[in-house]
């Protein structure tokens, strides 16, 4: 059985300043739950319409009706598990490696893929700044499939990261340099800026170097890639010299 209090506080957790006041998030689906048990996420609850987790505390897992179960979620089609797991302290930046910095990106989906893009080329730290959106939105939590567990996010205003670092710092650019022509080192900064606005004023001051993927249609007029998408690429063309 799950309270009607259970329910509102749940619910409540769809907006950024519920989950900050409660230091909890919700992720929904058997493979993402898995995937935060498995990272060792401190569980706070789990309700689902079928036992499905083993080793799963009895005070922590509660058998609950569909239709409870679409009042708790954020899906339009809700899977059949719900888990509410606390927020976990921000872990340390650390400068080595590659890394990539996210200039305000807005959409939930694009966050959520770019997280488990970077999962996939082994890329072990984003930088986000303030006002990219909540990496524990429940959309975001769900377009990472899971990768929200091995990619650690830190929020942080890119200036003075970007100011200070010895790493090389890439910006991304329509007239930036052909990617497929460079020498591309195995440590340094990668920024991917806003959907609409691309990399700020302020941050494009801090690239040492522009590129860009070069567009090859016949009549060249895309505006532009899916953020998302331009990152694997990018992160294909640094890893595929090693």
């Amino acid at each position: 059985m799950v309270s009607k209090n259970q329910i509102k506080l749940i619910s409540s957790l769809h907006q950024k300043k519920f989950r900050q006041a409660n230091q909890l998030f919700i992720a929904e689906g058997k493979k993402v739950i898995q995937e935060l048990l498995d990272a060792s996420f401190e569980l706070n609850h789990i309700y689902a319409t079928m036992a499905l987790f083993e080793g799963v505390s009895p005070e922590k897992f509660s058998l609950v009706s569909d239709d409870d179960l679409k009042k708790m979620s954020a899906l339009t089609v809700p899977n059949n598990a719900l888990a509410v797991f606390k927020i976990p302290v921000n872990n340390v930046f650390e400068a080595q490696g590659l890394i990539v910095a996210l200039d305000c990106i807005r959409d939930p989906g694009n966050l959520g893929t770019i997280v488990r893009i970077c999962d996939w080329f082994g890329i072990r730290q984003i930088i986000c700044s303030p006002d990219t959106v909540d990496l524990y939105n429940p959309k975001v939590v769900q377009a990472t499939m899971g990768s929200i567990a091995r990619v650690n996010c830190i929020y942080s205003d890119l200036l003075p990261v970007l100011e200070k670092t010895n790493l090389p710092v890439f910006g991304t650019f329509m007239d930036g340099e052909n990617i497929y022509k460079m020498e591309l080192p195995q440590e340094g900064i990668i920024v991917m800026g806003n959907e609409a606005n691309g990399i700020s004023e302020a941050i494009e001051k801090c690239v040492n170097s522009k590129i860009a993927i070069p567009r090859f249609g016949a009549i060249q007029q895309t505006e532009s890639l899916n953020v998302a998408t331009a990152t694997a690429l990018i992160l294909s063309e640094f890893r595929r010299k090693i």
